[in-house]
């Protein structure tokens, strides 16, 4: 055992603990989750590299004594080559801003620094406050981390989204030439091809990709320097300028400065950003799996457009049933992100000068990328890629649709559209054949007219036809 002290009085700890008293105080405070600061993808990472930077700042400085600085370096750099989750017990919920977090880290590195340099257990001439946090404050470091993780995760999820855009595309060129039954307000609409209708959910997430190529480039600026409430109290002018300078060195990004460093603590809209981007990708995944189950829905009974794959039987007691199950659970994932988001949207307004609700933030933002990003793969291999459609189906549906009514209403005008489309409506027959039993043109002309239902899904195709037609009865 080893005896440690903080200003609240002094503990027992194994010695085998690589943590320190603060640490133990925050296991003992909360208690919450079961989920503690390394089951954040990057964050621990994050705030080990920041401390690394530092140290070395400090030492070009001359603020440091340059075997300290070499041993902080040197343990974080163990750390970061295999971060053991034992060693950073904190619970995201927590007090304070993140000062449990960020004391965690400190006292890891301090407790293995030290043991660099005696070569022995329980001697401290590497101290948590004093050397491995000098020129930070948790106001400034774990806004930091915050930023370096999350910029991180944004690219994993992006990377995901792009294999998704890539089957979407290959469905859209696949299926370019395929008509359906276009529909909206979930009534018949005019013809639409499946490769179009899949050219939207194509073009929604390049835009969204977009968006998270901003976000990473955003999270490039860091409050780093800032101290306590921006006033940069406790770090050297030189400090802020080289940390920056070491900490790019060890990521090889571009970090800098953000403008405004009392911005930085007091608000967090940069989350709101963040979180709202997500919530687009939920809705979107959302609203295409939405619309994949009401396209598969049937078999006999629904629409039917679309066969998903089957990759479970989909009741214990309905033999023969197979559900969209892939879709469902992400519409399920993208629910729990649209919950967080409100998590965050609560969270970030904090009050004063520091956003101290910035753990449920980063738990909240977190949860929603790694939700997103395991679910996504799954959903492109599982569903997407394995989508078959039914042809014959999407173009009974196409041509028995009254919306064709409206090729009539460019010809005659709106009333006769309208008296065609009751009729048809009324006796159950398609539109071309109304249109002959109503007088409006004979069968040589309905066949002429509506014989080609794909070309009233392209603009060009649907004006030249409809234009022969006026000049064929003129004749």
């Amino acid at each position: 055992m080893r005896i440690e002290e903080d200003a609240l009085g002094t503990r027992h700890l194994a010695d085998d603990v690589a943590y320190g008293i603060q640490t133990v105080r925050a296991i003992e405070n909360f208690s919450i989750s079961g989920r503690s600061i390394a089951d954040i993808e990057g964050f621990v990472a994050a705030i080990i590299l920041i401390k690394q930077a530092a140290a070395r700042a400090n030492r070009s400085s001359g603020e440091l004594e340059v075997e300290i600085a070499d041993a902080i370096d040197a343990a974080a750099a163990e750390q970061l080559a295999g971060i053991r989750r034992q060693d950073y017990p904190v619970d995201i919920y927590h007090g304070g801003g993140g000062t449990a977090a960020n004391m965690n880290v400190n006292e890891v590195l301090a407790n293995r620094a030290s043991e660099i340099l005696s070569g022995r257990k329980g001697a401290d001439p590497v101290h948590p406050n004093t050397h491995v946090n000098m020129g930070q404050s948790t106001n400034d470091v774990i806004p930091s981390a915050m930023k370096i993780a999350v910029g991180g995760e944004l690219a994993g999820l992006k990377e995901s989204l792009i294999v998704l855009l890539g089957s979407l595309r290959e469905k859209e060129e696949a299926l370019a030439g395929v008509v359906k039954l276009g529909r909206t307000c979930l009534q018949d609409a005019l013809p639409i091809t499946f490769g179009q209708q899949f050219s939207g959910y194509r073009s929604a997430f390049e835009r969204q990709i977009a968006e998270i190529d901003g976000l990473e480039i955003s999270c490039l600026g860091l409050p780093l320097g800032a101290t306590a409430i921006g006033t940069s109290f406790g770090a050297s002018a030189q400090y802020r300028q080289v940390v920056f300078e070491e900490l790019s060195g060890l990521t090889g990004k571009a970090f800098h400065a953000e403008k405004n460093l009392f911005d930085a603590l007091q608000n967090a809209d940069h989350w709101l950003k963040v979180s709202a981007t997500l919530k687009a990708v939920a809705v979107t995944l959302s609203k295409l799996s939405a619309d994949l189950r009401l396209m598969s829905s049937g078999p006999r009974a629904g629409l039917g457009e679309i066969n998903l794959p089957a990759v479970q039987p989909g009741s214990s007691i309905m033999p023969g049933k197979v559900n969209p199950v892939m879709p469902e659970m992400m519409m399920q994932v993208a629910f729990r992100v649209i919950g967080n988001d409100a998590t965050v949207t609560r969270a970030a307004e904090g009050e004063l000068d520091l956003n101290v609700w910035e753990s449920i933030i980063l738990e909240a933002v977190s949860e929603s990328i790694r939700l997103m990003r395991r679910a996504i793969p799954l959903f492109v291999t599982k569903c997407i890629a394995g989508i078959e459609v039914n042809a014959d189906i999407g173009l009974a549906d196409a041509s028995g649709s009254l919306a064709l009514s409206t090729a009539l209403a460019s010809i005659y005008g709106y009333p006769s559209a309208s008296a065609v489309a009751k009729y048809a409506a009324k006796h159950g027959i398609p539109i071309g054949a109304a249109s002959v039993a109503l007088g409006l043109m004979g069968e040589d002309e309905a066949e002429f007219l509506f014989s080609d239902i794909a070309a009233f899904a392209h603009p060009e195709r649907a004006e030249r036809l409809i234009s022969e037609f006026k000049n064929r009865s003129r004749r």
